[in-house]
């Protein structure tokens, strides 16, 4: 456990699909004035570098953010846009940073990571965001948390499925979060393997009704992961087509 480092899958077509969504949903959630509240479980360090050793090391980047040029104007463009602003053209988001992107003053955002030097990473980079940052279980830290305030809000589920039971676990929190905290989408990303224990996952989602989004994708010519899902529960009005949206825009590197 804790062995999990995203620097060397960062921008890959798996984040293509979970941030390309994930930009949209914050798009649609803060077309209204009043703020929204964003829960991340596993946030990672937040922002990464495209030529570190780590990436160039695995090279996925390079089948996934690097083959895409996302339209201006579309909700993944600005907020890539904003980070090479401000950190250079080499720079990648993980997902706290592409929600600190797009959300605004009236907006509320906590975030958890366990792993020691990821958490003291994700610190340094969510400073002056007004992000609060735990180094805290997310099985405990966002059940303890919710419901938050203000009350519409997203929440991230996206642990590294290090473990077999990680899908059940998974599962589990969100439908609890869920349940607690009906104002807000609860959406989970899991990768697709031969294994096929997503399927655990959305067995035990089910009663929720999610919207699911399953994409195929080439990596690493085809070893290891096939693919990627995400399962949304709470699902607001207008997510399908917000997620319809982000997969047009990935479609040169997804398979719907």
């Amino acid at each position: 456990m804790l062995s999990y480092q995203h620097a060397y899958h960062a921008g890959n077509p798996a984040d293509v699909h979970k941030h390309f969504v994930l930009a949209e949903l914050i798009r649609l959630l803060t077309k209204k004035d009043r703020g929204i509240s964003y829960l991340e479980t596993h946030a990672g360090r937040g922002l990464y570098d495209l030529t570190s050793q780590e990436s160039l090391k695995t090279g996925e980047a390079a089948e996934g953010i690097t083959l895409l040029d996302p339209p201006k104007g579309s909700a993944i463009n600005d907020a890539l846009r904003m980070i090479r602003t401000h950190y250079g053209e080499t720079a990648y988001p993980g997902s706290p940073m592409v929600a600190a992107s797009l959300l605004r003053e009236q907006d509320r955002m906590v975030l958890m990571e366990m792993h020691p030097q990821e958490h003291a990473a994700l610190k340094k980079a969510m400073k002056g965001t007004g992000a609060a940052v735990h180094n805290r279980d997310a099985y405990e830290g966002a059940v303890a948390l919710t419901p938050m305030e203000p009350r519409r809000g997203l929440v991230l589920i996206d642990p590294p499925y290090e473990v077999k039971d990680e899908y059940g676990r998974a599962a589990d929190l969100a439908m609890k979060i869920h349940k607690r905290w009906p104002e807000a989408a609860v959406m989970v990303w899991y990768p697709l393997l031969d294994a096929g224990r997503h399927k655990d996952l959305l067995a035990r989602m089910a009663d929720g009704g999610p919207l699911v989004s399953e994409v195929g994708f080439d990596l690493k010519g085809g070893k290891g992961m096939k693919g990627s899902g995400l399962a949304i529960l709470g699902a607001p009005y207008g997510a399908d087509a917000a997620v319809a949206r982000a997969i047009h825009l990935a479609s040169p590197i997804l398979r719907a």
